[in-house]
C-alpha cells in the first residue's frame, strides 16, 4: 500500500500541453510588448476583464504591471478576500514604457465582478458588458447592481469611437473553483459571450491562483502545463462555457510577493502576448 502522501499527490504529464521556453520566452514576449504597434495610426487596443467576484482581475492588472514597471507596485486596488467587495467602477489601466515614458498602444479595463445573485441583475451585468464593449461607458463608472447604464448618466459615452470599444473581452476565473461554478455563473458567462460574439468580438480566458488549485504547481511554477489536475479543470471549463482550449491562460499572479520571479512572469507575458495578438487580429479584420 502506498503512503496516504502519495495518493494526495496529483500526478504530472510526462511532456507538457503547451511548450514554454523558460529561459527564453520572458524576455521575447517583453520585446514584442515593447514593441507591439497597431496599424492604424493613434489606435488603442482595449482589453476588459469581467468574471466572478474575487477571482482577481485587479490582481492581474497589477501583475502585469509590476513587469513592466520592473518591480511589485499595484496600480489597481485589491480587496481583502474576506471583504468580498471588490471593483465596483469602471476603470481604464494604461501602462507606462521605462524607456521613453510615453505608454503602451493597450489599456485594460476592470469592471464590477459577477456574483450569484438574482436573474434579474444577471442580465444587467451582461448588458452593462454589452455597452462597454460597444464602447458606450466611460471611466470612472459605478456600475449599479440595480440597473444597466442610463442613455441619461453622465459617464454614457453617445458617439463611441474605435478607441473607446473592446476589442477582447477576457473572463478572469479562480482555478480552485473554475468546476465548481453554480450554474446560473456559467449560464451568465455563456450571454456575456454571446454578445461579445455578435459584435465579433473574441473571448478569452485566464484563469488566476493556480498554485493554489494543484499542490505540484505550488511547488514549482514551472509544472503548470504537466499538472494533470489543472489540465482536467481547464478542459471541464471549456466544455461548460464554450471557450476553446488554446484561448484558456494559466497564470500566477503576485499577491504577497515582494520581488519579481522569472517563471511567474513567463506565464504572464505569454498571456498578454497572446491576447495583444487576437486582439490584434480583429483590428485587423475591421
Amino acid at each position: 500500500m502506498g503512503s496516504s502522501s502519495s495518493k494526495t499527490l496529483h500526478p504530472l504529464l510526462k511532456e507538457p500541453w503547451i511548450q514554454i521556453d523558460w529561459e527564453e520566452d520572458r524576455e521575447s514576449d517583453l520585446e514584442f510588448l515593447r514593441t507591439y504597434k497597431p496599424r492604424a495610426d493613434n489606435q488603442q487596443l482595449r482589453i476588459l476583464l469581467h468574471g466572478p467576484v474575487g477571482t482577481g482581475k485587479s490582481s492581474f492588472i497589477n501583475s502585469v504591471s509590476s513587469i513592466f514597471q520592473g518591480r511589485v507596485c499595484n496600480k489597481a486596488l485589491v480587496n481583502n478576500a474576506a471583504e468580498n467587495n471588490g471593483t465596483k467602477k469602471y476603470s481604464t489601466y494604461m501602462f507606462e514604457k521605462e524607456s521613453d515614458k510615453k505608454f503602451y498602444p493597450f489599456v485594460i479595463n476592470d469592471m464590477i465582478g459577477l456574483d450569484s445573485a438574482g436573474r434579474r441583475n444577471r442580465n444587467i451585468h451582461v448588458k452593462d458588458i454589452k455597452e462597454a464593449m460597444s464602447g458606450h461607458i466611460k471611466d470612472g463608472y459605478t456600475f449599479n447592481p440595480e440597473c444597466k447604464i442610463s442613455n441619461e448618466d453622465r459617464h454614457f459615452q453617445d458617439c463611441p469611437t474605435d478607441n473607446d470599444k473592446v476589442h477582447v473581452l477576457v473572463c478572469v476565473i479562480d482555478a480552485t473553483k473554475a468546476t465548481h461554478l453554480k450554474p446560473n455563473v456559467v449560464e451568465t458567462i455563456q450571454n456575456s459571450r454571446d454578445e461579445a460574439a455578435d459584435l465579433g468580438i473574441p473571448h478569452v480566458a485566464i484563469f488566476t491562483k493556480i498554485d493554489e488549485a494543484c499542490p505540484m504547481i505550488r511547488k514549482d511554477v514551472t509544472n503548470v502545463y504537466r499538472s494533470k489536475l489543472l489540465k482536467s479543470k481547464i478542459e471541464k471549463f471549456s466544455k461548460n462555457v464554450g471557450i476553446p482550449l488554446s484561448s484558456i491562460f494559466p497564470v500566477k499572479n503576485y499577491l504577497t510577493e515582494r520581488k519579481l520571479n522569472n517563471d511567474v512572469d513567463v506565464l504572464i507575458l505569454n498571456t498578454m502576448r497572446h491576447i495583444v495578438e487576437i486582439g490584434d487580429d480583429f483590428l485587423n479584420k475591421k
